[in-house]
C-alpha cells in the first residue's frame, strides 16, 4: 500500500461517488490480504499488542511457537504466554526495561521444547501517533545446540590429544611389567614346592591378564575419544558380562561386594564389539563399585524385549544427586576422588555408535540401577545406523 493512501482516502469520502467508494474499498482489501498472506508467510513469529499488551493480532508461526490459536488469544494478555516482562512499562517507551528487550533469549517447554529470541518495538517509537507495540520471535535452538556441538568437539579434540599422550607415557611401563611378568613365569619354574609354584603361577597369570587388560582399556579409551564404527559380531550379552566380572572379581571380593546374577536362558544374541561392550560393562561396574565403599550388593541381569535386548546393573550404594544426574556424561565430572571423570562419557560414545539406549534410575543413599539397551539384529532394520563422524 502506497504511504497516504490511507489518509488521502479519508479526505476524500466526503467527494467520492458510490461506484468510487467501493473501488477504493475493494483495494483496500485487496492490499490487507496481500499483506495478511505476507504475514503468515514469516518463518519469524509476530504478534500485535494494543496500549493495554493484549494480543490482537498473530501470524501462524507465532501461534505455534507459544501454542494459543489467535481466535481464542486475541483479547488476551500477552503476560499469560511470555512472563516476568513488565509490558506496561515496555509500552510506556521506558527506556531500561526496552533496552532490556532489544534481544532476549527464553525457554518455552510448551507446545514443544524451544529456545526463543525475541525483541519488542512500541509502535511509537515510530510513530508518536501509534500505541501497542509489536513482538517478533525467532526459533534459534538449532543454533544452541550446533554451538554446544562445536564446544564438545573442541573439548573433545582437547582430550583426545592429551589422551594420546598419556596412553604413549603408560605404554612403555606396560610392555616393561609384561617382560618382567614373563621373567619371573620362567623362574617360578624352576620351584621345587608344587604347590607355591601353583600359586605363584596364578598369581603371575591373573597380574598378565590385567596388564593385557589395561592395554585394552587405554587402546579403548583412545578409540572412544576418537571412535570408529564397532566391529559388530553376534555376542550374548550375559556372556560379555560374566567375563568382565571374573575379570574383576579380586577387587569385588576386595570391597566385600556380593554379586547377583540373572541370567535368563533363550535371549538371543546381539550384533556388537566385543571389546567395546566389555569396556562399557567395566566402566558401569566400576561406578558402581565405587558408590558402595563399605560393602553391597551388585545386582546384574539380562532382559529380553521387541526391540532391544538389555543388561542391568544395580546396586545400593550413596546414588545420585538428582541436580547432577545430567552432567554425568559430560567429561572429567566426577564426584567420586578415585574418578576421572570420563567413564560414562565413554560408555555414552560406545552405546550411541551401537544405536543403543541408556537409561538411569538413582535415588540418594538407595542405590542405581543402570540399564544399558541394546538393538535386536530383527528390529535393526528399522533403525538408523550410528552416523559417522567428521571427527574420525
Amino acid at each position: 500500500m502506497k504511504p497516504g493512501f490511507f489518509d488521502k482516502l479519508v479526505d476524500r469520502l466526503d467527494h467520492l461517488d458510490s461506484g468510487s467508494l467501493q473501488a477504493y474499498f475493494l483495494r483496500l482489501a485487496k492490499e490487507k490480504g496481500l499483506m495478511e498472506t505476507i504475514f503468515q508467510a514469516l518463518e519469524e513469529g509476530l504478534i500485535v499488542l494494543d496500549p493495554e499488551a493484549k494480543i490482537s493480532y498473530a501470524n501462524r508461526a507465532a501461534e505455534q511457537f507459544l501454542g494459543f490459536k489467535l481466535d481464542t488469544a486475541q483479547g488476551v494478555p500477552i503476560q499469560r504466554y511470555l512472563k516476568d516482562i513488565h509490558w506496561d512499562l515496555v509500552l510506556d517507551l521506558d527506556e531500561y526495561e526496552w533496552s532490556r528487550l532489544v534481544r532476549r533469549e527464553i525457554e518455552i517447554t510448551y507446545p514443544q521444547h524451544r529456545f526463543m529470541e525475541f525483541y519488542v518495538v512500541p509502535l511509537a517509537a515510530v510513530d508518536e501517533k501509534e500505541e501497542g507495540a509489536v513482538v517478533i520471535f525467532r526459533d534459534v535452538t538449532r543454533e544452541r545446540e550446533t554451538t554446544a556441538e562445536s564446544i564438545e568437539s573442541e573439548r573433545l579434540h582437547a582430550l583426545s590429544l592429551l589422551a594420546a599422550g598419556v596412553a604413549h607415557e603408560i605404554g612403555n611401563p606396560l610392555n616393561s611389567i609384561n617382560i618382567h611378568l614373563q621373567l619371573l613365569d620362567r623362574e617360578i619354574g624352576y620351584l621345587e614346592n608344587e604347590t607355591a609354584k601353583a600359586e605363584l603361577k596364578e598369581l603371575v597369570d591373573v597380574s598378565r591378564k590385567e596388564v593385557a587388560r589395561l592395554d585394552i582399556i587405554i587402546r579403548q579409551f583412545l578409540k572412544a575419544l576418537r571412535p570408529s564404527l564397532p566391529d559388530r559380531k553376534p555376542h550374548r550379552l550375559a556372556t560379555l558380562a560374566e567375563e568382565t566380572l571374573d575379570v574383576m572379581k579380586h577387587e569385588i571380593n576386595d570391597r566385600r561386594i556380593l554379586v547377583e546374577t540373572d541370567f535368563p536362558k533363550g535371549i538371543p544374541a546381539v550384533a556388537v564389539d566385543e571389546t567395546q561392550v566389555k569396556q562399557v560393562f567395566f566402566n558401569v561396574i566400576k561406578n558402581a563399585m565405587q558408590a558402595m565403599d563399605d560393602g553391597g550388593i551388585l545386582k546384574v541381569s539380562t532382559q529380553n524385549g521387541d526391540r532391544f535386548i538389555s543388561a542391568v546393573f544395580e546396586d545400593n550404594g550413596t546414588g545420585i544427586d538428582p541436580d547432577k544426574l545430567g552432567a554425568i556424561y559430560e567429561p572429567y565430572h566426577t564426584t567420586k576422588a578415585e574418578g576421572t571423570g570420563l567413564g560414562m562419557m565413554i560408555v555414552q560414545r560406545i552405546m550411541r555408535d551401537h544405536g543403543g539406549e541408556i537409561e538411569i534410575n538413582s535415588e540418594l543413599n538407595r542405590g542405581t540401577r543402570l540399564t544399558l539397551r541394546f538393538p535386536r539384529e530383527d528390529a535393526r532394520m528399522n533403525l538408523l545406523g550410528a552416523p559417522h563422524r567428521s571427527d574420525e
